[in-house]
């Protein structure tokens, strides 16, 4: 029986390469960011802490991912 081989030829953007880096980037970039952010705010409890991240997490996500994906097209 012959060997299995698994090959990918993307063509255009390799959206695996997409979902990786920004979830890498989101979490070295995004964590800084957080962290410095709410510096500038009170945040008395943990549910407001949580909630800021959360608010300031996703527009870094999503920042991360739409730059993320217009650098692979761009070099697609």
């Amino acid at each position: 029986m012959p060997e299995l081989e698994e090959t990918t030829d993307p063509d255009g953007v390799d959206f695996g390469w997409v979902m990786q880096t920004t979830f890498v980037l989101t979490i070295a970039v995004g964590a800084p960011v957080v962290a410095a952010l709410s510096m500038f705010y009170e945040l008395p409890s943990w549910a407001a802490r949580a909630s800021f991240a959360v608010r300031v997490g996703a527009i870094v996500w999503f920042v991360t991912a739409v730059a993320t994906y217009g650098y692979a097209r761009r070099n697609a």
